[in-house]
């Protein structure tokens, strides 16, 4: 494994300088199939990072029974060719009943070179689940887990930092609106909008393109899950949300016609959905019951799973 180093460990009574990332309900990561979780962006050494967490372990790896950890260079798009940033890192785990850091070794003392391709370093097997899971080791407390990082180019920066909340998928209750749309074949602007709703404290809004938007302009409806009001949404702060947008057939109901996802949404993407969401022929087609007396029956269910939100 091209990450994997030869791990020794050492326990550390002072916590990480640069970053700490708090995981709660981390068994919903599981639950929720999150293969790999990001954390946010922190800086040290006029670097850019970012600790990448794989739960159940690195698939791409072949990892099994282990969490894998790596450290990762976020942005290198303002980077000359040739680029190389030479780093001692160090990855931590908190163990919560001793208040002491498990720290894997060789992150220690051996520089690792980042560069163009190679943005990331780390361990494919940063400690086994069997030992992560188990309470009385401390690492994983009433479903809680604290992972860190110190980064040692030339500087050190202010320690920053997240929490993630998780919930299972089944304890979620998913909020669904109904949006009325009448003399819908009469629509002639580009895009519409929904009113305003609320689903796991944040504000929401159906944006629905009746002709198509961008590469399915003229062949189908384009309809999305956005966020309604982004004044309240910080830099860095993101929302792992299952959805589902539906039109209704009016005749019967077991066709209706759905899409469903899960993705995060954040400041820089406030909306997620689809361009060719149905085709306008099948749409239109009289039998099919999604068009009756001109009316068509928007819906989305809308289960907020996650928020990360700076420590």
């Amino acid at each position: 494994m091209e990450n994997q180093v030869a791990v020794s460990r050492s326990i550390s009574h002072v916590p990480p300088a640069h970053f700490l990332l708090k995981i709660q309900t981390f068994s919903s990561l599981l639950e929720n199939n999150v293969e790999s979780y990001e954390s946010s962006e922190f800086n040290v050494g006029s670097h850019k990072w970012k600790l990448v967490v794989y739960p159940n372990g690195n698939k791409k790896k072949k990892v099994k029974d282990h969490i894998s950890v790596y450290l990762a260079m976020a942005d290198s798009s303002s980077f000359g060719s040739g680029w190389e940033v030479f780093v001692i890192f160090r990855l931590f785990v908190h163990d919560q009943n001793e208040d002491t850091y498990l720290i894997p070794q060789d992150a220690m003392g051996n520089e690792r070179r980042f560069h163009g391709l190679k943005l990331e370093w780390g361990f494919d097997q940063f400690i086994p689940l069997k030992e992560f899971n188990d309470a009385s080791n401390g690492y994983l407390v009433g479903d809680t887990c604290i992972f860190g990082a110190e980064v040692f180019v030339k500087e050190r920066n202010i320690v920053k930092g997240e929490c993630l909340s998780m919930k299972k998928f089944t304890s979620a209750s998913p909020y669904k609106y109904v949006w009325k749309i009448k003399n819908f074949s009469n629509l002639e602007a580009k895009s519409y909008e929904s009113e305003v709703f609320v689903a796991g404290d944040q504000k929401w809004k159906i944006q629905l393109y009746p002709k198509g938007h961008r590469v399915a302009s003229g062949s189908h409806i384009s309809m999305y899950l956005e966020l309604a009001d982004l004044s309240t949404i910080t830099r860095g702060f993101k929302i792992y949300v299952h959805f589902t947008l539906r039109i209704r057939n009016q005749v019967q109901s077991i066709h209706n016609h759905y899409k469903t996802a899960s993705d995060w949404f954040r400041t820089s993407i406030d909306n997620w959905g689809w361009h060719k969401f149905i085709e306008l022929s099948y749409l239109n087609k009289a039998g099919n019951g999604f068009l009756v007396n001109d009316v068509c029956i928007v819906e989305a269910e809308v289960s907020v799973l996650g928020i990360s939100e700076a420590l």
